[in-house]
Parts: structure tokens; sequence; C-alpha cells
């Protein structure tokens, strides 16, 4: 069970990587959590920092063994851990939904980001580090990201870390039992329905330059599919298309 052990850690460089190390020379039980007070050098999607004052957020990571999962699936993984978050922002404050591919949103404003590395054996994922940083009580950001915000700037509250990790990994433990169970279809049509300017003609930049496209979904191998103006539908890996804001 996701969270049934959590090891806390004063500081560290990138939770990632210090569970990274801990899996190289120890053997972790199944859904094991390493969460940091402070995190000084946290990572996003492709070599992205994450801002994070030390004491007012959620920083850890999760250690699973998702073996049953084909690497032809992996991105339902992704699916099911945003679900989660989502799940658990959703019983707090309204207007929360997934941008592609896991980033967490309040309104237009970015309050959670995860960071999945996969090990993969033979034609299964052996292991898998999920990284989350989830703003809680952070009041101001000082870094160049253009829209953070925290949970507490959005519902006036201060929130008990430790008892909202409790919380919050159940809801990552429901959506990975999901997963487990081979409901993929619910994962899909779930994260479809989160999926941030979802149906929404929205500004967006590719390899070609601007453009006007509406956000249709995601293929089964997690491509972001856009429709265009002129009716084609276009497919994007990571990194390959961005909101124009």
């Amino acid at each position: 069970m996701i969270g049934s052990t959590i090891l806390r850690i004063s500081h560290a460089d990138s939770t990632n990587n210090y569970a990274a190390n801990q899996l190289l020379t120890k053997r972790l039980t199944d859904g094991i959590v390493f969460v940091a007070d402070s995190q000084i050098d946290g990572r996003g999607q492709a070599s992205s920092k994450w801002e994070s004052e030390p004491g007012k957020n959620l920083t850890f990571s999760i250690v699973l063994f998702p073996e049953f999962l084909e690497i032809s699936r992996q991105f339902e993984l992704s699916k099911a851990i945003s679900l989660g978050v989502a799940d658990y922002l959703n019983a707090l404050t309204p207007n929360v939904t997934i941008k592609w591919p896991n980033d967490i949103y309040l309104g237009n404003r970015k309050v959670a980001g995860i960071l999945i590395e996969n090990s993969v054996r033979s034609r299964t994922i052996s292991s898998c580090i999920v990284g989350i940083g989830l703003n809680m009580n952070q009041q101001l950001f000082i870094s160049d990201a253009p829209n953070p915000v925290s949970l507490s700037k959005i519902t006036g509250k201060v929130y008990n870390l430790e008892e909202e990790l409790a919380i919050l990994c159940g809801n990552i433990d429901v959506r990975f039992m999901q997963l487990r169970s081979g409901r993929f279809r619910e994962l899909d049509e779930d994260y479809s329905k989160m999926l941030y300017r979802k149906d929404i003609w929205s500004p967006y930049t590719d390899g070609n330059g601007a453009f006007e496209g509406k956000l249709l979904g995601v293929d089964l191998s997690g491509q972001l599919r856009i429709e265009t103006k002129s009716g084609k539908v276009n497919k994007y890996q990571f990194k390959e298309v961005a909101f124009r804001w």
C-alpha cells in the first residue's frame, strides 16, 4: 500500500535521487515514501527545476514495482498518479485540472508537478520512482516559473503536512489499485475529463510556429492530440508543443 511506510529526511538535493540511491543499496518495500522537509535541487520534467520553500510544501518520492505493467502501457502509470493527486485536491478546492502530461493546475496556475522515472526489464517496468512536488503552504514564489500557486493561497487555510501526506498517499493508492487491476478504460476516461483546456480552442506553438488548436486527448502511447482550425489532428511528444500564455 502506498504510504504504509514513510521515511522522513531533513533535506535532500532531490527526493528522486535519494530514492534511487536507496533502491541501489537496499531491498525496499513496494509503495515506500521518502519525504524531505527541504529539497534544494528538486527536478521537474526535461531538466526543469521545482521551487519549494523548506517546511512549507510536500516534496516526496514513491518507489513502486509495477512489474505487471507492460512498457507499451507506461503512460497509464502517469495517468494513475496524476489522477490520485487531482482526486486529493478536488476534495479541497474546485477548478482542478491536469496539464498534459502530469502537471496539476488550480485554474490557470500550477500547484503540483510530477516526475516519473522508470526502470525496464524485459517488456515490463521493473521499478518506478514517482517524484511529487505539491505546493501547500508557501505564500511567496521567487523563481521565474510563470504561474505557481499553493493550495493555501487558493483556500486561505494552513495545512498540516504530515496529515495531508497520508491522505494524499491514500488517494494515489486508490488509483494505483485501478491500474493494477487493469481498469485502463476508467483511468483513460477520468484522465481525459480532467485535461487542462480540453475541447477549448486555445493558443499553442510548435516547431512550425503559433497556431490555434483544440486539445482532443491523448493516444495510447501518451501523445497529445490537438486539432487545428483546418481540421487536421496533430500528435505531439512531450516538449514538442506548448500552450501560449
